[in-house]
């Protein structure tokens, strides 16, 4: 996200599918003690009103400063003697002692008491049926729009100038629209074709029957990434950019290796995979409760749908291949994935090699510190953000 937009609002510092977590957050974050009045006047020297601030320090959006690399995540730093509350967000801030010893307190606690086998059985049966029930209850108005998508992926600005010519955007997870319709707004290239997919059907006549759905320029579908299909109307190596933006941690680690051979099916040489998704430690993890637990670092939310929390070096083996030392997975009867014992000097399957032909040309951990000022609340936001190329 931008520098310039660190300094709104928590709520919209965070990208969209959070803005509920960070209204709700209160009640589960460390909350910051001020030891008292003195310490507070004296925690901070203001400086003098003729001297302007750095402008990764400014309140003034006019003179925030602008990174050029979207891989930077901001560059507002938190330095020993800063008053945490004086901006709703500071970037690449590692979690402190306390919230660290907190994590691993809820971490224990949702392993002991997992989702029972019968909601595990009913959930993993149906899915799809969870999200339809989501969009049917949220429309459109759930998600704000992501404007900040052209900032944190550059490659959308290319494909969408006004000689860029015939250009295939696919977009997995789409959702109501609230990615593929601000690049439409943005959009210059009257050749550009935008295939958004997903899940879920009422997702997709969510999209259909919004006001800027333009057929000429774009084309939104049900379609399951880890299914056997490709989307529809679209063909084996034509794709030039594929957005996937908080949709991996939806499925199923069982499912993953299909997601990813359907992907590399359905770009061109060199087409690019943008990602984002939720990293381990964020506190949308931390905060689940009892009952929610499915398998590691994977979750049933309270309206049954699924999310996954990865690392870095996790998603950098899913995208580029499987390390040797790794068991393969498969899906278990309840829909879960589980180990399988390692076989003796395996060779190197048809499944891993295909599984190697994405570059990992950007993989990182956007970590930032959000505060609730007027509460005095800290909150732990964890995203990973990559850029994968297909060879």
């Amino acid at each position: 996200m931008p520098a310039a937009t660190a300094t709104a609002t928590a709520a919209d510092a965070v990208p969209s599918p959070d803005l509920e977590l960070a209204k709700q957050a209160s009640a589960l974050t460390v909350q910051e003690t001020m030891s008292s009045e003195a310490e507070t006047e004296t925690s901070t020297t203001p400086a003098p009103a003729s001297t302007p601030p750095p402008p990764h320090r400014s309140h003034d959006p006019q003179h925030n400063m602008k990174r050029t690399d979207p891989f930077m995540f901001g560059s507002r730093f938190l330095d020993d003697g800063d008053d945490v509350f004086e901006f709703n967000a500071w970037d690449h801030v590692e979690t402190d002692d306390a919230y660290k010893e907190y994590s691993e307190q809820q971490f224990a606690m949702q392993r002991a008491s997992p989702v029972s086998d019968f909601d595990k059985n009913r959930i993993n049966a149906d899915p799809a049926r969870f999200w339809n029930l989501f969009y049917k209850n949220n429309t459109a108005n759930f998600f704000k729009n992501r404007k900040w998508l052209q900032q944190e992926f550059p490659v959308l600005r290319t494909v969408t100038v006004e000689d860029a010519g015939p250009k295939i955007v696919l977009e997995v997870g789409a959702g109501a629209g609230n990615t593929a319709f601000p690049i439409l707004a943005h959009n210059k290239n009257p050749k550009l074709k935008i295939h958004a997919c997903d899940f879920s059907k009422k997702a997709v006549e969510v999209m259909r029957s919004h006001a800027e759905y333009n057929t000429g320029l774009m084309q939104a579908d049900v379609w399951d990434v880890a299914s056997e299909e490709l989307p529809p109307g679209v063909e084996e190596n034509s794709v030039d950019v594929v957005l996937m933006i908080f949709i991996f941690s939806a499925l199923s680690p069982a499912q993953w290796e299909q997601a990813v051979r359907n992907i590399h099916r359905v770009l061109r040489p060199g087409g690019a995979v943008c990602f984002r998704d939720y990293g381990r430690g964020d506190l949308a993890q931390v905060r689940f409760k009892k009952g929610r637990y499915l398998e590691e670092n994977f979750y049933i939310r309270g309206d049954g749908t699924r999310v996954y929390f990865f690392e870095k070096e996790e998603l950098s083996r899913i995208w580029s291949g499987v390390s040797d030392n790794e068991s393969p997975t498969r899906e278990s009867t309840d829909g879960t994935s589980e180990t399988t014992p390692d076989p003796p000097a395996p060779e190197p399957s048809a499944a891993k090699h295909e599984s190697q032909l994405f570059e990992i040309e950007e993989l990182g951990v956007d970590r930032r510190l959000l505060v609730n000022r007027a509460k005095k609340i800290k909150m732990y936001r964890c995203w990973m953000q990559g850029r994968f190329r297909k060879k």
